[in-house]
């Protein structure tokens, strides 16, 4: 399937990264490998020798250049061969010793970042991600706040991921002990454009939120609570998600939380989520319990609940397209829906040669 290109993907979470071992991960229908020097710098190479196609990843470290298993070629952090121990061979075949690396045993190499807990890499034109700032997600800058990681594999297209992010209302019944609650689907929803971005408001009055929730916020169990939830979408596929919870009526009681949701496609029909929260430091030991508690507790629901509908979706639309299935649009579809519009424009746009840069680095949260 297409995807756009000229954009920065999550590639994985900082702490999946090493100098011990490759990590092999397919990224946008690309075998990708993904590695620490030995000054820690996080590389990304296309996960097959330019020699005999083999694996990168199945190989070893060695003094920071990765190894191809199969026939001993090492390869560099910019994807350059830098040792071939295969010499030259006299008339009876027989080596003679190491030999310079041929010019054209080179892995492709992608640009990388890190940032926020994550390692980002730029699967289009590597001229242009120089130009490209990443995306601001600032409430997950470590020095400022107390940060958590979590990633989850599903297998769904990346797309439904999203449209489950910008329609909330399923909480009321795929997450009814958790995160729903009886008044979920009938508050006020508001959905926006701005640009190239989508924003999505969900606020509820007088709710009856579940012990999770009234826990992590520090609210009495049975006491009615006023919510408000903002979706903020950007292509590809990344999103924040604030939450703000009062006692009702009574909005200086209010308590926000942020969290990150990144997707990243692996195929056509699954996916990488990469999940994080922050809290500001300036909330003491508290904030760094909380975030790693209310990390940990959603990690249940997404894991237990989410997916498993997002990939029995994918199972009932096989490798079928969205919209030829004709699905049937609802008020609360109005988000997902400006979502998928924006990015078949970007693509479709990309494709013809368009040479805008995609940028998302403005829209700081």
């Amino acid at each position: 399937m297409p995807y756009l290109l000229n954009t920065w993907y999550v590639a994985a979470l900082s702490s999946e990264v090493t100098a011990n071992a490759p990590l092999a991960r397919t990224l946008l229908d690309e075998p990708v490998v993904l590695y620490r020097t030995a000054g820690g710098q996080a590389v990304a190479l296309a996960d097959r020798c330019p020699h005999r196609f083999a694996p990168l990843s199945r190989g070893r470290l060695v003094d920071g250049a990765l190894e191809c298993p199969y026939h001993g070629l090492r390869f560099g952090a910019d994807g350059r061969c830098v040792f071939n121990p295969h010499g030259n061979t006299n008339g009876n075949g027989n080596g003679n010793g190491t030999a310079s690396p041929p010019a054209r045993a080179q892995a492709r190499h992608y640009p990388v970042r890190e940032r926020y807990g994550a390692v980002w890499f730029w699967p289009g034109d590597p001229e242009r991600a120089a130009h490209t700032p990443l995306p601001a997600f600032d409430y997950l800058e470590p020095h400022e706040n107390f940060t958590t990681e979590r990633y989850l594999h599903t297998r769904a297209n990346y797309q439904l991921s999203a449209d489950n992010l910008l329609d909330l209302s399923h909480f009321q019944y795929l997450h009814p002990e958790t995160l729903g609650s009886e008044q979920m689907a009938s508050g006020v929803v508001r959905a926006t454009v701005a640009g190239d971005s989508v924003s999505v408001r969900r606020e509820m009055k007088g709710e009856y939120l579940r012990p999770m929730l009234t826990q992590s916020f520090n609210l009495l169990y049975g006491e009615r609570a006023d919510r408000e939830l903002d979706v903020h979408w950007m292509p590809p596929g990344l999103l924040t998600i604030v939450v703000r919870i009062s006692e009702s009526g009574l909005p200086e009681t209010a308590r926000e939380a942020k969290s990150a949701h990144w997707l990243t496609p692996e195929t056509a029909v699954s996916s990488h989520y990469f999940f994080a929260f922050g809290l500001p430091r300036a909330m003491g030991e508290h904030g760094a319990e909380l975030v790693s508690r209310t990390a940990q507790s959603l990690l249940a629901p997404f894991r237990d609940e989410d997916i498993p509908m997002l990939e029995a979706q994918q199972r009932m639309m096989g490798e079928r397209d969205f919209w030829s299935l004709r699905p049937v649009m609802l008020p609360i579809d109005a988000g997902a829906v400006h979502a998928r519009r924006i990015m078949e424009r970007l693509i479709t746009h990309e494709a013809q040669g368009g040479t805008e840069r995609v940028s998302t680095a403005e829209h700081a949260s």
